[in-house]
């Protein structure tokens, strides 16, 4: 009797075949965690993983303070749940020390977010970070291997990876050195809302289409919030998210997807990437994000 598997549990096979690598080879893993559906892919690829263990790695949240509060909740429920430890590094804190500044206008703290995560990686001496990428997001990602490796002072340099032929991956580095490894880069944002139905995963609720006070700048719908001043008038409409991140920089899809399945036709149907429809500061040139990645962005 042949047996074969299918396309989704190929893509989990070589997810949990990554993890597990990286877990052998690496003194200090961590699994970073935003809450966000990829991330809670990576959750339950580590179940499947290492359970009934513990994971062999905490979990770490990098916060830009500007948060939707249905995400942040559901961080630290899902981290209960789990009964892993969650690491919340914090760009407030980051500001606070004089370790990044904001820019005058520009209420989006992402970018902030590069030296927050090197300097929670230097402080618990990580020298592997999981992380939810995916090649088909934007072209600069797609640039990266499964396993990313970044120099002492956290940088990328796309000229320089290691080949990753059968499936074999060099964890090598030398001190001060880590990786970022991205387990389900090759799967697309369709494979993960399958995934996602199928192992009927808990999300966020703001991935569902729920009525929003937003308003539209730029072609983007923004919720209103605290964070980011508008002179444009606001309006309810149901709406879902797509991506999850800092407040003022993610936009909003008008969409009546109130179920797993409905979100998984609505995706299926749509030939526009998640971060290139609703995420503002991915609205930037590939060379653009080349170079935030280059100075250690996720």
């Amino acid at each position: 009797m042949n047996y074969e598997l299918t396309h989704l549990d190929s893509l989990e096979s070589e997810a949990i075949h990554v993890m597990r690598e990286v877990a052998a080879e690496f003194e200090r893993p961590v699994l970073l965690f935003s809450g966000g559906k990829d991330s809670v892919v990576l959750t339950r690829l580590a179940e499947k993983a290492f359970r009934p263990g513990r994971f062999p790695f905490p979990m770490l949240q990098v916060a830009t303070g500007h948060e939707f509060p249905e995400v942040t909740d559901f961080i630290h429920r899902r981290a209960e749940q789990l009964g892993e430890r969650l690491i919340v590094a914090s760009v407030e804190e980051s500001i606070r020390k004089g370790r990044v500044q904001e820019e005058p206008g520009n209420p989006s703290r992402n970018r902030l977010q590069t030296v927050t995560l090197l300097d929670a990686i230097a402080e618990h001496r990580f020298d592997a970070a999981f992380g939810g990428a995916r090649r088909d997001e934007e072209r600069a990602r797609a640039k990266e291997r499964i396993l990313s490796f970044r120099d002492d002072m956290g940088q990328w340099d796309p000229k320089s990876q290691r080949p990753e032929l059968w499936n074999i991956y060099n964890g090598r580095i030398r001190k001060g050195e880590h990786v970022r490894v991205f387990p389900i880069s090759n799967w697309t944002e369709l494979d993960v809302w399958e995934y996602i139905a199928r192992e009927k995963l808990d999300l966020p609720s703001i991935y569902m289409a729920h009525e929003r006070e937003v308003f539209r700048r730029d072609g983007m719908l923004y919720a209103v919030n605290p964070y980011f001043p508008q002179d444009e008038e606001s309006f309810t409409t149901w709406v879902r998210y797509r991506t999850v991140g800092d407040m003022v920089v993610t936009g909003a899809v008008e969409s009546k997807a109130t179920t797993l399945e409905d979100v998984v036709a609505e995706i299926a149907a749509t030939r526009i990437t998640e971060r290139g429809e609703t995420r503002a500061d991915d609205r930037v040139t590939e060379a653009a994000m080349e170079d935030r990645k280059r100075e250690g962005y996720f």
